[in-house]
């Protein structure tokens, strides 16, 4: 019994870490195969010997809320689901009852409250007893109804998320492969939790109802609930009707859909449709007894661990990959799977050769689930494979890192320029890092003003592998058109921890386009910045505190020359959102469209809400749900060049 008791002690414990890892830092420190495997080891173990250590996760139902936002209790507490990956186990709990099954969906809970048909609060699950008010991040969600028909209150419940191709397109602007985002959840969670909502419009979150927490219609079944929400604009959780006969082949149906599905989702929910029998069953200490969660049962493959790759990054961190023989999962064929760190490595004990166990997490993310050889003989390079220099193993908050120290690194340089020439930075067209590579490795660029210094080496660049005359002329070309810039691409070039292309138009606004203004803001002055936090100001300032730093920023301004911040007009459109949908006619792109509204004082939001200025789509008679949300809420629809005539652009 003591033996159980202190291995009881050990999960509660790595469990406790994970889990506030995961939900309250957006940190991953181990798969969620190995959480759910420790979990049901420690709820065995619990109902073996009939006791529940305080702080169990099996009865604790959220974590503590870190944040600045500020924090409200719930009517009720929001409790989590019970859960099975069994089918057979579905179809006994249903019994001879009818219930909905609906994909369980991977983001935010959150929950909204409507009263005289507007959107009055809106506040996240959080720990399940108190959670975060967001209200003003939930009017830009791209998909919520600001108005509904119904003026009685309406409470309900649903997930906020962001679908894999919008995770993938925000991924894609950012080249430094250490700041891309892990997984739609983490951008999700912290894009919600944003104190500027302006960013959080920019990451095009959407909200799916699921439940109805105050029901002004009373509805005896769920199925009408559902219906009932969709009528008043919401967008509902796909589902179906089931019973015990029919459960399985719904089951076979989500599994078929999920590889095509946009939006993340980790399983399935299975409810009660009668509402009062189910509120009749009662709750447990952890679980309410109407509903169940049905967790995908991973196919799970047997294969070789080839090798670990070390990946170097941007900021040093040298980052673990295992490579192991190809197998067939979910349809594709995988040979690759990130390990995240140094810490999950050792736990798993990997060693070249061994027998490994890999699955897709959700049925899309290739993980190792486990090693069932264990001989741990993988080393940890001494030296960073970019460079040669010596790593080192550093202790990053609960997970250990291999980390490069020399900052003359290729590998740092390679991804650092390729963030200086990015489309949303300097935008240096035609410069993909194999070519950053050669012309770092032949010394042309040692640092960013060096892209501006290339015509020097005119003969050597045309004569290299790959590049020509033409080529050469190109990019010299590219170069000398990225000298005409503005401080907001500069200042994100620059790869200041925390600063991406939003803050930096943010911070650049704020100084009014002043440079010297910008590199001279205090913390103080930082932090009065809507989206401006403590850490991010600290890293500004420390980042412009370094003499080295400035020396560097110095001699790129040498290079270019800022667009004229005394042509922010005299900010006509301060105060004003627009939505842009829709092709144009006048403009390149959005962007540039974007870039004129913001420069006038003006934001761009994703989607229609009451606070929309007006809606700028050249077909004012479209079906679109941009324009059936601006109809319905009384807001102007103007074509390009309305809003052009009204606001004295030229076009």
């Amino acid at each position: 019994m003591e033996n159980k008791k202190e291995r009881m002690k050990e999960l509660v414990a790595v469990l406790s870490k994970a889990a506030a890892a995961y939900y309250r830092d957006s940190e991953e420190i181990m798969s969620n195969y190995e959480y759910d495997s420790l979990y049901d080891e420690l709820s065995a173990l619990e109902a073996e010997t009939g006791i529940v250590l305080s702080g169990s996760p099996t009865q604790q139902v959220g974590y503590e809320t870190l944040s600045e936002l500020p924090k409200e209790a719930h009517p009720s507490k929001m409790l989590s689901l019970d859960k099975t990956k069994e089918a057979s186990e579905l179809k006994g709990w249903l019994g001879d009852k009818e219930g909905l099954l609906s994909w369980k969906l991977d983001g935010l809970t959150v929950v909204l409250t409507y009263e005289n048909g507007e959107l009055a609060k809106a506040v996240t699950r959080g720990n399940g007893e108190i959670g975060e008010v967001i209200t003003n991040n939930a009017r830009v969600f791209a998909n919520l109804p600001a108005r509904i028909p119904c003026k009685d209150q309406v409470i309900l419940r649903g997930e906020a998320t962001i679908s894999y191709s919008e995770f993938n397109r925000i991924n894609e602007e950012i080249p430094d492969a250490e700041a891309k985002y892990k997984n739609p959840r983490n951008l999700c969670s912290g894009s919600v939790r944003q104190l500027n909502n302006e960013i959080t419009a920019q990451r095009n979150v959407h909200f799916t109802a699921f439940s109805l927490a105050a029901d002004p219609e009373g509805h005896a079944f769920r199925e009408e609930q559902f219906k009932w929400m969709a009528a008043q604009g919401f967008d509902v959780v796909e589902y179906r009707k089931v019973t015990a006969e029919n459960i399985e082949e719904a089951i076979d149906y989500f599994a078929g859909a999920i590889e095509g599905k946009d939006e993340p989702s980790d399983g399935l929910v299975l409810i009660f449709d009668d509402i009062e029998y189910g509120r009749s069953l009662g709750v447990t200490a952890k679980f309410p007894r109407d509903a169940i969660a049905f967790k995908w049962r991973d196919e799970i493959k047997e294969t070789v661990l080839k090798e670990i790759e070390w990946s170097p990054s941007r900021t040093g961190l040298i980052n673990p990959i295992a490579i192991f023989d190809p197998v067939e999962l979910e349809g594709t064929t995988v040979s690759r799977a990130s390990l995240h760190n140094v810490s999950i490595m050792e736990d798993l004990k990997l060693g070249i050769g061994d027998t490994v166990t890999v699955y897709k997490a959700n049925m899309i993310i290739p993980q190792i689930a486990e090693n069932l050889t264990g001989s741990g003989n993988v080393q940890l390079p001494e030296a960073c494979p970019a460079c040669g220099m010596p790593a080192r193993v550093k202790q990053d908050g609960d997970v250990k890192v291999l980390v490069c120290d020399n900052s003359a690194c290729p590998a740092k340089r390679t991804k650092s320029f390729s963030l200086f020439v990015s489309r949303d930075a300097l935008n240096i067209e035609g410069l993909s890092e194999q070519t950053i590579d050669k012309l770092s490795g032949a010394g042309f660029i040692k640092e960013e003003a060096d892209f501006f210094k290339l015509e020097r080496y005119h003969d050597e660049i045309a004569a290299m592998e790959g590049m020509g005359e033409k080529s050469y002329e190109n990019l010299i070309a590219a170069v000398n058109k990225a000298r005409l810039t503005t401080p907001a691409r500069l200042l994100y070039s620059l790869g200041i921890p925390g600063i991406g292309s939003a803050n930096a138009g943010m911070i650049s606004r704020h100084c009014k386009g002043d440079w010297e203004k910008i590199i001279s803001l205090t913390k103080e002055e930082l932090m009065e910045i809507d989206g401006v936090g403590e850490v991010l100001a600290g890293a500004f300032v420390s980042f412009f505190g370094s003499e080295d730093s400035r020396a560097r920023v110095r001699r790129i301004v040498e290079e270019i020359t800022f667009e004229e911040a005394g042509e922010m007009a005299e900010q006509d459109m301060a105060g004003m959102t627009f939505v842009i949908t829709g092709s144009l006619e006048h403009f390149g792109n959005r962007k540039e469209l974007q870039k004129i509204i913001e420069d006038r004082g003006g934001k761009v939001a994703g989607s229609v809400s009451a606070k929309t200025t007006a809606l700028i789509n050249n077909d004012a008679t479209s079906s679109s749900s941009k324009n059936k949300k601006a109809n319905e809420l009384g807001i102007p629809i103007v074509t390009e060049e309305e809003f052009c005539r009204e606001h004295g652009i030229s076009v």
